[in-house]
Formats: structure tokens, sequence, C-alpha cells
């Protein structure tokens, strides 16, 4: 089993309030959630309007399909409008 957790720093500039950055936010977790099929969250900055750190997880049996599915989640969210990436971050647990 190997579990693959890609940590995405994000600088949301036009939003202007907590719910601005929510409404920023949402679309980019529901849209990862359902096109790949793995968890997603908001894991820091949930107080900061301009700032926020999203984190995605992948468990599979090999560690290629994990690979691969994080750089397709990590294109993803590189791809959306009005946000800038500032870090992504990758860590793995592989287990026999």
């Amino acid at each position: 089993m190997v579990v693959g957790t890609l940590r995405v720093e994000l600088h949301l500039p036009q939003s202007r309030s907590l719910k601005a950055k929510r409404a920023e936010v949402r679309p980019i977790l529901d849209g990862v959630r359902a096109r790949y099929r793995i968890s997603a969250a908001e894991v820091d900055h949930q107080d900061t309007w301009q700032r926020t750190a999203l984190g995605f997880a992948v468990v599979s049996s090999s560690g290629a399909q994990v690979t691969e599915v994080l750089d397709e989640v990590e294109r993803y969210v590189w791809s959306r409008p009005g946000i800038e990436v500032l870090d992504a971050d990758r860590a793995w647990m592989e287990e026999d």
C-alpha cells in the first residue's frame, strides 16, 4: 500500500472576505473530489482571507498510480484562474 499526500499553499489575491475565499476554494476541492475521487480539504489558514493551504491524499497499491494522480491534481490546481500557487509539497508512506 502506498499513501501519497499533496499540500498546496495558495494566494487568493481577489478574495476580500472569508466568504469570498470559501467561494474560491470550494470549487477547487469539489472539482478534485469529483474528478479524481480522492480526499481533499482546506488544512491551514482557515481564518486568513487571501491565503489557504489545501491537502490531498491518495491511497493505492502502486506508487506510480499515486504519482500520476498527484501530478494531475497539481496541474488541476495550477490551471485554476485567479489563484497563485505559492508552494506544493508531497509526502509518501509505503507499507509492505
